[in-house]
């Protein structure tokens, strides 16, 4: 039993676990470049009316072009809250958001990866210039950087079929 314990996690440190995402690296690439430093990680809330931080914020500077993570189709443009905020749909059910960004888009254009969407603007909240990326399938928040960083390692023990708890 043990060697299965052993075997088993050395197939999950290989491989990785299942990812919340099913997109692979090589389908969305970071939306600023070079490549960001990471300002604030994803910290979902454990319920939905709870506090949380359901994206992750990237470092920098204003003016700077935010792109499109991936191929799709903007699905909103315009203002929320007082903020300027660009929405893109893609494949499989995702959709990115981008805050605060003075679009260069408009709801209904198809994008690809890599493609503008806009400018940042300053004034997020926490950091100042830097871009809020958020990434969403349905209603579930998820963490963007999944996107680009593939699946990430998590170690869980097996146990062998009729092994006790």
């Amino acid at each position: 039993m043990r060697i299965l314990t052993v075997l088993g996690l050395c197939v999950v440190v290989l491989f990785g676990g299942p990812s919340p995402v099913t997109a692979t690296p090589d389908d969305y690439s970071w939306p600023l470049r070079p490549r960001p430093a990471l300002a604030r990680a994803f910290d979902p809330p454990e319920h939905d009316w709870l506090p949380g931080h359901r994206g992750v914020d990237l470092d920098a500077a204003p003016g700077q072009a935010v792109l499109a993570a991936g191929d799709g189709v903007v699905a909103f443009a315009g203002v929320v809250a007082g903020k300027p905020v660009v929405s893109v749909d893609h494949p499989g059910g995702l959709r990115t958001t981008y805050e605060p960004v003075l679009a260069t888009v408009a709801a209904g254009r198809r994008v690809a990866r890599g493609n503008p969407l806009g400018t940042l603007e300053p004034g997020h909240p926490g950091c100042g210039t830097c871009l809020h990326w958020g990434l969403r399938r349905g209603r579930e928040y998820l963490d963007p950087l999944g996107l680009v960083r593939g699946a990430p390692v998590r170690l869980k023990p097996l146990r062998a079929v009729g092994a006790g708890p």
